[in-house]
């Protein structure tokens, strides 16, 4: 084993990084007519589409279908040993094939392609080898194809890894675009992530209402508006009027205005000390929306009115930390 000084990690990372990423852009000289024709056979399916791949690609296969499964294409993962011991039965006449094999001659999947055209669905494959036998049996072949793999001797499955995945990213993401897949879709297949939470979370979903609402009338002292405060625990409190509209809020910050100046806190009313012009959100706000309006005003709060102008809650920073928002 050499010693480790005479090994330079860096520079085998940099060639690693500089062939795989030359591989990736000769992928942009390839895309064109068959690349065309195998998003319109995936959009033209009516079932699924089976991604499979043996090795390797095998575990980019996963990837593939998890990202098109994602983005509004269903799709799912078929292991091609697996599919000649049973699991070609989850593989039906409406659906599409999707196969990876960067020599396009791996025997578990040219195993599988008599049973393919029996079942008469398109076959997209994904190889190096434009001749091989997977390439000539499928309807669409997409050339994956690398001069050379980044691995020093030419054997460890690494660029052209690579192209294969960067091919069903662009598949995916051409496919996202011809479905008009939208933000809402995406959050829909991701509920419980953070992402799902963004899209999908509304204020009026984590924002505090009715009696849970700090509030005070125009004409409550100041010592009182601090009990309010101090009960509701949102260090802030809503300022209505006679008619329960809101006419003003007072803050944290605003007592501290307020002592510097020494108020008296007995007989002074909240009236003169809150400041109008309260920031707001609307209940059908996303809450993600309403985190960036805080963030931009350097605020913690805002108060919820609906669309006749009445005040409906009060959403707080605490709120979105703990819906996982912030």
């Amino acid at each position: 084993m050499p010693e480790q000084s005479s090994i330079s990690y860096a520079s085998s990372a940099r060639r690693t990084i500089s062939m795989e990423s030359a591989a990736v852009a000769a992928l942009e000289q390839r895309i064109g007519v068959d690349f065309n024709r195998a998003c319109d056979l995936l959009l033209q399916t009516k079932g699924r589409v089976i991604v499979t791949g043996m090795g390797k690609s095998g575990h980019i296969a996963r990837k593939i279908a998890a990202t098109l499964a994602s983005t509004g294409t269903p799709a799912f993962f078929v292991h091609p040993g697996e599919a000649s011991h049973g699991d070609m039965g989850m593989i039906t006449a409406v659906d599409a094939v999707i196969a990876l094999s960067n020599s396009g001659s791996v025997a578990e999947i040219i195993t599988l392609l008599p049973l393919l055209k029996r079942l008469g669905i398109p076959l997209i494959s994904m190889t190096g080898n434009q001749q091989s036998t997977l390439a000539l049996a499928s309807d669409v072949h997409l050339d994956t194809g690398v001069e050379t793999e980044a691995c020093p001797l030419d054997l460890a499955p690494t660029s052209s890894t690579t192209t294969a995945l960067v091919m069903g990213d662009a598949l995916a993401i051409a496919l996202l675009e011809a479905r008009g897949f939208t933000a809402d879709d995406f959050a829909f297949s991701h509920p419980g992530g953070t992402l799902g939470k963004q899209l999908l979370l509304k204020v009026e979903d984590i924002m505090r209402s009715g009696d849970a609402i700090p509030r005070v009338g125009l004409a409550t002292k100041l010592s009182e508006a601090l009990l309010e405060i101090s009960n509701k625990g949102l260090g802030m409190t809503t300022v209505v009027g006679a008619n329960d509209e809101l006419a003003g809020i007072f803050t944290d910050g605003d007592l501290r205005r307020a002592l510097d100046e020494r108020i008296d806190i007995n007989e002074t009313p909240i009236e003169q000390l809150m400041h109008t012009g309260a920031k707001t959100a609307m209940p059908d706000m996303l809450a993600a929306e309403a985190l960036r309006i805080m963030e931009e005003n350097e605020i913690s709060s805002l108060v919820v009115l609906d669309d006749s102008g009445a005040m409906t809650g009060v959403i707080h920073l605490v709120h979105l930390l703990h819906a996982g928002i912030a």
